[in-house]
């Protein structure tokens, strides 16, 4: 055992976000276009999450189609969408397709 590598999904698991508030309303996060990107390169911020939202089959059914990241301080915080990341991760898939927010980029008025 002392060869094999431990199969990692997310770089990090949080519990909550680390950068302040940014405002970014559903029709802001709407104008961006989703770009893939790598399971590996995000950090949740949430440290649990609902079995019974992962196995169902129309979680995004009333939300976003894409998960919801924040880029800050060099991380890749996934802001929501957990559910999807891992139903991706459970069908052998290691990335998926987001909204990506680079919060340097703060929304207009």
């Amino acid at each position: 055992m002392g060869g094999e590598r431990a199969v990692v999904i997310f770089k990090g698991v949080r519990d909550g976000r680390p950068y302040p508030e940014h405002g970014l309303t559903l029709k802001q996060w709407a104008e961006i276009p989703p770009r893939p990107i790598q399971l590996n390169q995000l950090i949740t911020t949430k440290r649990e999450l609902a079995l019974d939202k992962l196995l169902a089959e129309d979680s995004t059914f009333y939300g976003d189609l894409f998960p919801h990241v924040v880029q800050w301080n060099g991380g890749m915080y996934l802001e929501d969408g957990l559910h999807r990341a891992l139903r991706a991760a459970l069908q052998q898939r290691n990335q998926i397709h987001a909204r990506v927010f680079l919060f340097s980029e703060l929304p207009e008025g």
